[in-house]
């Protein structure tokens, strides 16, 4: 497992999430995580309209990559540990190291803008 690979799957696993392809991304995970699927879900801003990898850095057996998810209401950081499990790069932690509410555009109707209901 090297950078470039471990990149590659983590590139796959963002392409799920923007895909709202939860199933994918789920394949992503550790048996340990899929045992705790909920509170990992709950983690991502879903559905989610941007996902970028902000780094990638090994640190002893495996790699933590630094995702940024932007959703509706709210863009987050999320750290992802990733491991070497039968031959593949696999998520075995995710936590959250920042969260940033987003505006959301409040579109008034000409009625709500003159006052009216």
């Amino acid at each position: 497992m090297d950078d470039q690979i471990v990149r590659e799957h983590a590139q796959s696993f963002c392409d799920a999430l923007l895909a709202g392809d939860i199933d994918r991304a789920i394949g992503f995970l550790s048996q340990e995580l899929h045992r705790n699927l909920g509170e990992v879900i709950a983690l991502l801003p879903l559905p989610a309209k941007e996902v970028a990898i902000e780094s990638i850095e090994a640190g002893g057996p495996g790699y933590n990559v630094v995702l940024q998810l932007v959703g509706e209401t709210e863009t987050v950081l999320i750290q992802t540990r990733w491991k070497d499990r039968d031959g593949t790069p696999t998520i075995v932690e995710a936590s959250h190291l920042s969260k940033t509410a987003t505006a959301v555009e409040n579109v008034e109707t000409g009625d709500e803008a003159e006052g009216t209901i």
